[in-house]
């Protein structure tokens, strides 16, 4: 194991302590990630190998890797190493982890893409890499090539290393554009110039430069870029060749003769990009550059075999991917049936038009647009299995929240575009028309007005109403100078200020008149308006000052200004509740906070190591700040003390935008140079406010005023306006209000991404009227018994909805294609006739015949059913309407989740359910006939089935809440907690289970008895009384609580009389009594009691012996089980650090220590944390053969256990590609029986598989940290341990210390991961 060599000096080291209680854990979450789009400026920015595509953008290569179990990609790495832009990047033929990549400051890049880290860089002096490849005859070779040559020859490792020049390729008399290495021929390669000519070289024979240019250009000087090349896959000659003007030609590239020239539909189509088909010999595929049309060939033929409209922008690049193989779940496969063909039922073949008998090849296309979408087209099923629509593909100067609605998110970019967001889907909705040039800052309008400001760099700036797609009004007052902040009054929305590299900031009115125009000496960068008093404005300036100035006067001077900073001031904000306090960002690196009223700096922030860019001020806590830095970091404030509460090092690039999210004030949105988006959540940084709450705390613990909040060392109080609207509106309910005010604080709290969507199938199960559902309900998941009626009136919307004039925002549907829609929503409904009804109106008269004689006649019935089976072997869509015209449910439900088309299985199911399907009653004689209700049984059976899959697809996908969804819209409670705990969302499954009540107790008491862990060990940033109060409280809500509140006070470090104090509020005897009591029942045998009043007692050491005592003796015999000595290890495990680390205890600590650890692995076992066992029972050897102990444990007996458990469990947890499965021997039978015989059943058996937190999947990129475990790249969120050094996941840490209490150091630590 990678982890033990890691970290096997600290099992020397007995008394080692230190970092004892640090807070180890970054406080800020990732929760949400928008990509970029691929860069339209180079060509070779996609890749394909195996089962991962890449794309770049200008600086950053985005990586998707095939989930094998859902058959989708997901984003797997963000490289982000490039400064400048990235020209080509290509994948390593012979080893699928490698690609190379190469930018335009001369930089070549060897990527290892499954260790996420670079393998060697190639700083070249020799000329920048315009296109690179990897060489095919060379293991470790790339070649890159720039204007006209010559082509560098880069060995990466070996006797040779080093850059060559290749012997013939250079001096060429026009720039290359693009070149290719023949995949079988040894050092065959060619090149294509702009000049429309090729060059081909090859060992041994002559070299041809500049030939085969088309013959339209023979003779003349004009040019025709070639735009694509590629080798026929079949061929050792054959060539495919597109130029800009002239369109593809098949080449012969030794007789130097065009074998054919293919024509296109018309004559304004042209072409930049093609790619062979390789599971189709003779098909290739062209995507136009003027409109999204795909078209498919055969070299056969001159003109395309099929054409398809994808999308309305041009392709820039289109890659073949071989397509991944359907390796699915299915909740049982259809049988096969091979019809044999005989006189009575002979199978027609179908009828092929010319065109269709090029059948298109099963086949994934990577598409890139010139708008910077990417997706991945089957051509097989002619639909998109991924599609980024609209992805931004340069640096986001700037993003801001919509004020009125808050789910929109809008980005400028130096691409020239705005971009507008829904942040609980990550989709674009709308773009700004044309091209601004690149654009520094946007503002919304305020209130519901509908339209953003924006500055440009050259073109002065323009509001964009977005709602009707144009620009209405442009401001030209400061000529071509660059515009680096725009700002629209939200107190009096008809002023917008603009400051520019002029060195002017223009206050003027909508219209355009100037109200005011403030000179400064220099450049001025930011702006901000106050938010208390609507005529004062601030700005930053290049000459290192901040002014203030005051718009209701006629005065052009400034009011104040302040001086400090050391470099160029950038950008200036308010605080949105402290009056007259802001702060500013220089490049200086510091962030100054000025107070107004007192004329001073009373504050500098210092930690950045770059420029400061993005400034937040958090809306609800007062002295709360975020920065974010050329140094790539967020770092998030104290301003009281000037500390620096956490930093985040996810971001690849410059930071410089930072937003707050309106309604839920501790949602923030970031974006950066590596052109992503990024949401956070501050939450965690206000825990005991969180648990405030839960707790039921009197209001003044929750809410404040600002100036009590301010004071150094006060616990976090909220003093905004979304805190104290709750508080007006908990106020005004009639009754208990505790379960709209946990509702409400949690929807405040929690990041977008479900918790909506929770809360009302939470009201939908407390049977809440449903006329009070809002308006979004039925865009998320729908509990079930509304799932087929929304549907239903969906499909009536879109029948009758006409297209409105401006459409509808991107990429709107077509009349027909919303028909079809509606048509598809019926059919699944079961309401078959409207499906033949809109069918004829489409003019799809074969679907509408073959289903309207809908439910009657046997044989056709029998005849439907074998088309249905042929179709499903083909796994074609065509096979839903037969199947569901014979109601065939089954068949139907198990296609739709082999596809991994899970939304439509559950749909199909519920209709069944609610007997909307014929069903099948083919073969059942006169007499006999089934109950409805067993087949409504049996399709309920089939929903649950349905939805834990697609529960599971969420949590897979880090989404632990809208998985939660998934289980509480088929009502099933215990589930639905269980996955919100399994995503460590505690604080929520809190909430929800104190709302729904009894039936989620059991889980709702096991997430408050994690939360009360959690407090138990922060005693970091604030008196521990308060947390120490806390833990009791939460335990005190849950009943059958006497054991929890032991393990509290056993555990809590104080001195006699506080230690008092919490035993009486805990209502457990007094320490001194607590030795009385140990004493006693020790001397009536009775184990488990002296060990709980003796960790109570002033020497809870004694218990150690008497604890540990009990579980050896237990463990020798033959026939003991879990649940017998857990107990008494767990209470054990709660003895004060302090006390455990005594030297005195050296060899109990370590017993206990070695017991924990296999008693863990076995609870670990029994939870299915597949991924900790291995490292616990490591763990466990480790300690035993390091540590001088007497324990009843054999090493050899360990390494067997885990043996077995690995063989017996290997089948059901292999991956795809792994060594080939062996059965497990008879003796490892035996072995893992008797191991299951000792560990029975977990008592929360929901609670069962392993944790999966929100974000875990999103790449963080810019600091690596390796796993000890396992000794990979951690992906998604990382746990520090105590040395402050080792590293784990989050996942992994929270698995280990629900089953294990102590740090996988050894060090005797108490793990709180929570």
């Amino acid at each position: 194991m990678a982890w033990m060599t890691y970290i096997s000096n600290w099992f020397e080291q007995d008394d080692w302590y230190e970092g004892l209680q640090r807070a180890n854990m970054s406080r800020v979450r990732q929760v949400g990630l928008l990509a970029a789009g691929c860069q339209p400026w180079n060509k070779d920015v996609c890749a394909a190998n195996g089962d991962r595509f890449a794309y770049c953008a200008t600086l950053a290569i985005y990586i998707y890797q095939l989930d094998h179990r859902y058959n989708e990609f997901k984003l797997h790495a963000i490289m982000s190493e490039h400064k400048k832009t990235i020209t080509a990047i290509s994948w390593c033929p012979h080893n699928p982890d490698l690609f190379a990549s190469g930018s335009t400051d001369n930089l070549v890049i060897i990527w290892n893409v499954a260790e996420q880290k670079v393998i060697a860089k190639l700083d070249s002096t020799k000329g920048m890499p315009a296109s690179l490849s990897w060489c095919w005859n060379a293991d470790d070779a790339v070649a890159f090539v720039s204007h006209r040559g010559p082509l560098f020859i880069w060995t990466i490792s070996g006797p040779d290393s080093g850059v060559t020049v290749h012997k013939d390729a250079h001096s060429f008399l026009s720039d290359v554009c693009i070149f290719r290495w023949h995949t079988q021929k040894k050092g065959k390669v060619v090149f294509g110039h702009i000049d429309g000519s090729l060059s081909v070289f090859q060992p041994g024979n002559k070299n041809q430069k500049h030939v085969l240019r088309p013959e339209s250009l023979e003779g003349t000087d004009e040019e025709d870029p070639i735009t694509a090349l590629e080798w026929d896959p079949l061929s050792t000659d054959y060539l495919l060749v597109a130029n800009l003007h002239y369109g593809i030609r098949l080449v012969d590239s030794e007789s130097l003769y065009c074998i054919t020239a293919f024509n296109f539909p018309s004559a304004a189509a042209s072409v930049q990009c093609l790619a062979w088909v390789p599971s189709a010999p003779g098909m290739f595929i062209t995507g136009d550059s003027q409109v999204g049309v795909l078209r498919v060939w055969n070299v056969s033929r001159t003109t395309p075999i099929d054409n398809f409209k994808l999308k309305k922008t041009g392709f820039h690049c289109l890659h073949v991917l071989n397509s991944p193989p359907r390796k699915k779940f299915s909740i049982q496969s259809p049988a096969r049936n091979h019809y044999t063909s005989s006189t009575s039922e002979a199978v027609p073949p179908p009828a092929l038009t010319q065109n269709q008998a090029f059948s298109l090849p099963p086949g994934h296309a990577v598409c890139c647009f010139l708008d910077g979408g990417v997706g991945l087209y089957d051509m097989g099923a002619k639909k998109w299995d991924f599609l980024r629509d609209l992805g931004h593909v340069e640096t986001i100067f700037d993003c801001k929240f919509k004020p009125d609605d808050p789910n929109l998110l809008a980005t400028a970019s130096f691409d020239g575009t705005i971009k507008v967001w829904d942040i609980n889907t990550l989709t674009a909705v709308y773009t700004s028309p044309g091209n601004e040039g690149v654009i520094y800052s946007l503002s919304w309008a305020p209130g519901d007005l509908n339209c953003i400001a924006g500055a440009t760099s050259r073109n002065g700036a323009f509001i964009w109403d977005v709602q009707k797609g144009k620009m209405i009004q442009r401001y030209h007052e400061h000529g071509k100078n660059g515009i680096f902040c725009i700002a629209w009054s939200h107190k009096d929305s008809k002023r917008i200020a603009t400051c520019s590299s002029d060195g002017s900031c223009i206050i003027r009115t909508i219209d355009g008149r100037v109200l005011h125009k403030y000179k400064h000496p220099a450049a001025v960068f930011g702006c901000d308006w106050s938010q208390n008093n609507k005529d004062m404005i601030a700005t930053g300036c290049e000459d290192k000052n901040v002014r203030v100035y005051y718009v209701a006067t006629n005065s052009d001077q400034p009011l104040k200004v302040f001086s400090g900073h050391t470099a160029k001031v950038f950008h200036v904000k308010w605080s949105p509740l402290r009056e007259g306090i802001l702060c500013s960002g220089s490049d200086d690196g510091t962030v100054r906070i000025w107070d107004y009223t007192q004329d001073t700096c009373i504050n500098i922030l210092s930690g950045h190591t770059a420029p400061v860019r993005g400034l937040m001020w958090n809306t609800e806590i007062p002295y709360l700040l975020l920065s974010g830095s050329w140094d790539y970091t967020i770092k998030v404030w104290d301003t009281r003390e000037g500390i620096c509460l956490d930093t985040v090092y996810d971001h690849g690039a410059d930071v410089y935008g930072l937003t707050c999210h309106p309604s839920r004030p501790f949602t923030m949105a970031s974006c950066s140079r590596d052109s992503t988006v990024r949401l956070w959540s501050l939450t965690p940084l206000i825990t005991p406010l969180q648990i405030n709450i839960l707790a039921d705390r009197p209001w003044e613990e929750i809410i404040g005023n600002t100036d009590y909040a301010i004071e150094q060392g006060a616990p976090p109080l909220l003093c905004g306006k979304v805190s104290r609207n709750i508080k007006q509106e908990v106020e005004k309910l009639a009754g208990d209000p505790r379960l709209k005010k946990l509702r409400w604080f949690s929807e405040c709290l929690s990041p977008p991404g479900g918790s909506d969507n929770l809360w009302n199938l939470v009201a939908v199960i407390k049977g809440q009227d449903d006329s009070l559902l809002p308006q979004n309900y039925c865009k998320g998941i729908i509990h079930l018994k509304h799932l087929v009626k929304f549907r239903t009136s969906e499909a009536q919307e879109l029948t009758t909805v006409k297209m409105s004039k401006f459409g509808g925002g991107i990429g709107v549907p077509t009349k027909e294609e919303r028909l079809k829609e509606a048509a598809e929503i019926h059919l699944r409904l079961g309401q078959i006739q409207r499906y033949c009804e809109l069918m004829v109106e489409l003019g799809e008269w074969d679907k509408a015949l073959s289903i309207a004689p809908g439910v009657s006649v046997k044989y056709w019935k029998k005849l439907m059913q074998r088309r249905a089976d042929q179709l499903i072997q083909e796994g074609k869509d065509d096979v839903i309407p037969y199947c569901i015209a014979i109601g065939d449910v089954k068949k139907l439900v198990s296609f739709f989740m082999s596809r991994g088309q899970l939304k439509e299985a559950l749909l199909v199911a519920q209709a069944a359910c609610e007997g909307n399907m014929q069903t099948l009653h083919v073969s059942l004689p006169k007499g006999a006939s089934f109950s409805d209700d067993l087949y409504k049984e049996d399709f309920n059976e089939l929903l649950h089935e349905v939805s834990k899959e697609l529960a599971e697809w969420y949590f897979q996908d880090g989404r632990a809440v809208l998985a939660a969804c998934c289980h509480l819209a088929v009502d099933n409670i215990e589930l639905a907690m269980a996955y919100l705990i399994r995503g460590n969302e505690l604080e929520l499954a809190v909430c929800v289970g104190t709302v729904i009540g009894e039936s989620a107790a059991p889980a709702t008491n096991y997430a408050l008895e994690l939360l009360a862990r959690k407090c138990m060990m922060i005693s970091t940033c604030f008196p521990s009384v308060g947390y120490r109060n806390l833990a009791a409280d939460l335990l005190l809500m849950m009943p059958d609580n006497e054991l929890h509140l032991v393990k509290l006070c056993a555990f809590y470090p104080g001195c006699l009389e506080e230690i008092n104090d919490l035993h009486e509020k805990c209502k457990l005897p007094t320490v001194e009594e607590c030795m009385q009591l140990a004493e006693t029942a020790q001397a009536e045998g009775n184990v488990f009691e002296t060990v709980k009043y003796y960790l109570l007692s002033q020497e809870p050491e004694k218990a150690l012996p008497i604890g540990i005592d009990f579980v050896k003796e237990h463990i020798s015999s033959s026939n003991w089980t879990l649940d017998t000595i857990y107990p008494i290890l767990d209470l054990l495990s709660y003895i004060r650090t302090e006390k455990l680390l005594l030297h005195t205890c050296n060899e109990a600590r370590n017993e206990l220590l070695i017991l924990c650890g296999y008693i863990g692995a076995l609870l670990a076992i029994r939870r299915q944390y597949q991924s900790i066992v291995p490292a616990l029972y490591e763990y466990t050897s480790q300690l035993l053969k390091r540590r001088k102990v007497s324990v009843p444990l054999k090493i050899e007996l360990l390494s067997e256990e885990l043996n077995a458990w690995s063989a017996c469990t290997q089948s059901s947890n292999q991956s795809s590609d792994e060594s080939p499965y062996t059965p497990p021997s008879d003796s490892q039978r035996m072995v893992y029986e008797t191991l299951l015989k000792r560990l029975q059943e977990d008592p929360l058996k929901e609670i069962i598989g392993p944790d999966y937190v929100t974000g875990s999947n999103l790449p963080s990129h810019s600091d690596v940290h390796i796993s000890c475990f396992t000794g990979l790249k951690i992906q998604g969120p990382v746990f520090f341990l105590e040395d402050g050094k080792s590293a784990i996941s989050l996942n992994d840490a929270l698995m280990w210390a629900k089953v294990n209490p102590f740090s996988p150091l050894g060090t005797g630590v108490r793990l709180n991961p929570f």
